[in-house]
């Protein structure tokens, strides 16, 4: 079971890596450190390097070396390739995270969009209603006086 895991959370670091190359070119200890930034995880460079050296056997990513500091570093770059692959990944996954939130998210009363966070609630008619917007309560409370 732990190796199931461990797999996992490998396929979701190298999902994340994709993301950071997505947003633009990195170096690898760039990458590491923004990984442990935003996830709040430390990611292991013997699980970096390789899977950097993988997409580009596969003509996914570039590489250039460029002077950082008192280094060289090897810049990776997404390819047009690799990014289009970017595209496709996100998209699904996208539908998965769609699916996952369905569940949680309030509709606004008055335009009908899904609030996933926030938003703006109000007492009307003695009803507590979910709007995404104090605008669309204004709007909604205006079209109810004309009715």
């Amino acid at each position: 079971m732990t190796s199931n895991i461990d797999n996992l959370i490998s396929d979701f670091s190298r999902f994340y890596i994709l993301i950071i190359l997505y947003e633009g070119p990195a170096h690898g200890y760039n990458i590491i450190s923004k990984f442990k930034k935003r996830v709040g995880k430390k990611i292991s460079p013997s699980l970096v390097y390789p899977f950097l050296k993988q997409l580009e056997e596969k003509g996914l990513v570039k590489h250039s070396v460029k002077p950082i500091g008192e280094k060289e570093r090897k810049i990776f770059e997404l390819t047009k390739e690799g990014r289009e692959l970017c595209t496709r990944l996100f998209k699904r996954f996208a539908n998965l995270i769609s699916i996952a939130i369905e569940p949680s998210l309030e509709i606004c009363a008055h335009c009908g969009c899904k609030v996933y966070e926030g938003g703006h609630r109000e007492v009307i008619n003695g009803k507590e209603m979910m709007f995404c917007c104090i605008h669309c309560a204004i709007s909604y409370k205006k079209e109810r006086e004309y009715k």
